[in-house]
């Protein structure tokens, strides 16, 4: 492996992967939503992701919510997330050059979070696992981006 490609995979095993999945998934919600979340953060452990979002319900989504329509909410969320899920697992694929086996997304409207959770087919070699958690002991902020800060359509 040459230095150039050393350096890559240690982006890729660390922040900078992190940073771009939450990026990557802010810059989908707003396109598929009309909206994106104030923040998102990912985590890596295993042969897990975690995609965690705040802030990013829809003001029609919460016209039902304030209606006492938490269910339809969220059946819509779930019926949605299951035509846009390919495109989610593509971009994860993508970033992570890792196989997705699955992906579940679970939104809890009393906090406004969204949590998008991928399993991959393999897990994380020693390094990325080291390297992932030492940047989120070291830098709290590793793989969190703001809303605003995800490009737009």
């Amino acid at each position: 492996m040459s230095g150039g490609e050393a350096s890559e995979r240690s982006d890729a095993s660390s922040g900078g992967v992190l940073s771009r999945i939450s990026t990557e998934m802010v810059r989908l919600q707003k396109q598929y939503f009309g909206r994106g979340p104030e923040r998102a953060k990912s985590y890596m452990v295993d042969d897990l992701l975690f995609i965690v979002m705040r802030g990013g319900v829809t003001v029609a989504e919460q016209t039902m919510l304030d209606g006492d329509q938490e269910n339809l909410v969220r059946n819509f969320r779930q019926q949605f997330e299951n035509e846009i899920g390919a495109r989610l697992i593509g971009m994860v694929e993508e970033v992570t050059e890792r196989k997705v086996l699955t992906y579940q997304s679970q939104i809890v409207f009393d906090l406004d979070i969204v949590f998008e959770i991928f399993v991959f087919d393999e897990r994380a070699d020693e390094q990325q696992v080291r390297e992932t958690a030492e940047g989120q002991l070291g830098d709290r902020s590793l793989g969190e981006v703001a809303g605003e800060d995800a490009p737009g359509d």
